[in-house]
């Protein structure tokens, strides 16, 4: 009953209606409108703010043997009322009461992120004889089918067919993997291809989903929030106050200065010096496209030496698109169209991917017959009287097909590539490369960190060869592959045991863990799960991964801001109690300065609102070419740095430029 009182008189409703009546206080005593006591507005900040404030002081003593900073706000207050000084105690009431929603807000995060990792798990399992069952009711050793589209109820092993499995959830892995007998799959993942039958390996309440929720609650439950600095200092605080006003009122005989006293050392500009700060600099970021949720998030930042990076949907974009087209006896376009022709009728993301590119380069996609898929393996067709086969080695090998087409498969699966090998009848006539695209701006950023002595790691559920092939495009030094969720979550924990202050940016379910109980944590704000962005600290909405230099930049700011606020309100208080014990202040008075000082406290860490922290390369130019009707065809969205430039007479300006992510020259026109 009492929280929930000091709950609601402490909201923002409330809060604004006490400032109201300590404004119109203020505005009797400037126009010299006398009131009796009984009736002075103030009494209204008194009852809404001082009432819950006064609970609250109390609440902390007694239950919790604290002695806070709103223990000394609340005899300050008690001791300006019993001597007829009603506009002092609503002032250091109200002042107290918004310091608290300042802070409330700042530390506030949202719940939500938990709820949708429960949603994805399964509710309900298909048993062989097509019974439809609760996954809770499943044991250990049932046998159970999954049709294509549907999620995996249990952790289990295939025991017939085959199919491809996206299992990014778990591992974060962009490509679906081909499944079949013997190997195993995960509870949550998603059957995307052909009907599968499984043996249940572990039962619901065990599976490696469940776990993962279980991990990201007991992160959760590790993360406690940070008290207040007047807070910390409150245990000596109250009594030096207590001592030096009964000094002051025993030595001079005069009860005012000893209030005054009081009223001048309540701790309300240093309760206003982190709150207010944190608040100015969240808004900063939030007009750079970044969402942070708490003020312990930006404290941690300025502290972190170790930042550690998800692959896929973080320094990649999450997308597949053809990297390489390897043709052997026959043009890239004809390969090319060919593999189109054959995967047009295909879902599968490889498939899109490569019909995507035909298209683009305005290749013909020919009418197929007789198309077939297999899954987790590949298609096949008929085009002009021709047997087109696309797929991996073991389904072209039980097609009798067996040219030696090693030396592509190793070199591509060395730079962390999928491949899909085409055969024509009998023979392979090439092989196609897809990959994941790396961001542009993410080797910029690395070299960024590395500048300001930030250590790299980039840990990923990709396999190595990926994972080590990606790190050395963007730089990173250190690289763990092939990780499940509880195993990234593990190197977080070790990195802290060596003293590391680790910040984790991911942006898949399967972050989840490690974005909680890294200190601080980032999450790809637009593409990213909603999963991973309740569990993080902060969200980069538009996707700038380039954002995190200037997140560190920005934390350092914000820490500087709390120190110079702090020694800012600690002088002032200093000066007033000297004066409040030499009679030069009354409580009115010494309450005008404490709210002076507490204004002045807000003002300045309201500069950092308007301050530059997003440095960027003076040669980085940001370009987003599109299709004209003259029949050339260019879509970059890249961070270009400017070689030459050439206008020609007819006014069409030519840049040679060099993009950074891919080690490609492009040479752009385009009329001014």
């Amino acid at each position: 009953m009492i929280d929930e009182i000091t709950d609601f008189l402490f909201g923002l409703k409330m809060t604004i209606i006490s400032g109201i009546f300590l404004l119109i206080a203020i505005i009797f005593m400037i126009f010299g409108i006398d009131t009796p006591i009984y009736l002075n507005p103030a009494w209204g900040t008194v009852i809404i703010s001082g009432i819950p404030m006064l609970l609250l002081a109390m609440t902390r003593l007694v239950r919790e043997k604290w002695i806070s900073s709103a223990l000394l706000i609340a005899i300050a207050m008690v001791a300006s009322l019993l001597i007829g000084e009603v506009f002092a105690a609503g002032e250091v009431a109200w002042i107290m009461a918004l310091g608290a929603l300042l802070e409330d807000w700042t530390v506030e995060r949202a719940k939500k992120g938990l709820k949708n990792l429960i949603d994805l798990t399964p509710q309900t399992a298909r048993l062989i004889n097509g019974d439809v069952i609760p996954a809770s009711e499943v044991k250990l050793g049932d046998n159970l089918r999954i049709l294509p589209g549907e999620n995996i109820p249990v952790d289990g092993e295939i025991i017939k067919g085959t199919s491809s499995i996206d299992q990014s959830v778990m591992t974060g892995e962009s490509l679906p993997i081909d499944k079949t007998v013997g190997d195993e799959v995960f509870c949550g993942t998603t059957n995307m291809f052909g009907s599968i039958d499984i043996k249940a390996t572990s039962l619901s309440e065990d599976s490696s989903l469940q776990k993962l929720i279980d991990l990201v609650k007991a992160a959760d439950e590790k993360q406690a929030p940070t008290q207040r600095i007047a807070d910390k200092w409150a245990t000596w605080l109250v009594p030096v106050a207590l001592i030096i006003a009964i000094v002051a009122w025993l030595a001079t005989g005069n009860i005012e200065r000893g209030v005054t006293v009081l009223v001048v050392f309540c701790p309300c500009a240093l309760i206003l010096a982190t709150p207010t700060a944190i608040m100015a600099a969240i808004g900063q970021a939030t007009k750079h496209g970044v969402l942070i949720k708490s003020g312990e998030a930006l404290e941690n930042l300025g502290a972190l030496n170790t930042l550690v990076f998800d692959k896929t949907g973080t320094l990649t974009y999450g997308n597949l698109f053809v990297s390489d087209i390897a043709p052997i006896g026959v043009s890239q376009e004809e390969l090319l169209s060919l593999t189109a022709s054959c995967e047009s009728l295909s879902e599968h993301p490889l498939a899109k991917a490569i019909v995507a590119k035909a298209k683009d380069d305005n290749l013909s996609i020919s009418e197929v017959e007789n198309f077939k898929m297999y899954p987790g393996l590949g298609v096949s067709c008929d085009i002009n009287s021709n047997k087109i086969y696309a797929g991996n080695l073991k389904f072209l090998n039980e097609n009798g097909i067996s040219d030696n087409v090693d030396e592509y498969l190793d070199k591509f699966k060395n730079e962390g590539k999928a491949t899909v090998i085409v055969a024509q009848n009998d023979k392979i006539i090439g092989v196609i490369a897809l990959s994941d695209m790396i961001r542009e701006d993410a080797p910029d950023m690395i070299n960024a960190l590395h500048d300001i002595k930030t250590k790299t790691v980039l840990l990923t559920g990709d396999n190595n060869q990926a994972a080590n092939y990606f790190a050395s495009k963007v730089g990173i030094g250190e690289v763990h592959g092939n990780l499940l969720p509880e195993e990234k979550l593990e190197w977080i924990s070790k990195f802290q045991e060596n003293g590391e202050n680790v910040c984790m940016v991911g942006d898949g379910v399967n972050d989840a863990p490690a974005l909680k109980t890294a200190n601080v944590s980032v999450a790809m704000g637009s593409m990213g799960s909603d999963v991973a962005i309740e569990a993080a600290d902060i969200a980069l909405l538009g996707d700038e991964i380039s954002k995190i230099p200037y997140l560190k930049n920005l934390s350092n700011s914000t820490l500087f801001t709390i120190k110079a606020n702090i020694a800012i309100s600690m002088t002032i208080n200093a000066v007033a109690i000297i004066c409040s014990v030499l009679g030069l202040l009354n409580p009115v008075t010494g309450a005008i300065v404490h709210n002076a000082g507490s204004c002045l406290v807000v003002l300045n860490a309201a500069l950092l609102y308007d301050r530059n922290f997003d440095k960027k390369s003076k040669n980085s130019k940001h370009n987003h070419y599109h299709s004209h009707e003259d029949g050339t065809h260019t879509h970059s969205h890249e961070n270009v740095e400017i070689i030459d430039e050439i206008v020609t007479e007819n006014g069409v300006r030519h840049l040679h430029a060099h993009t950074h992510p891919m080690d490609r020259h492009a040479c752009e026109a385009y009329h001014n």
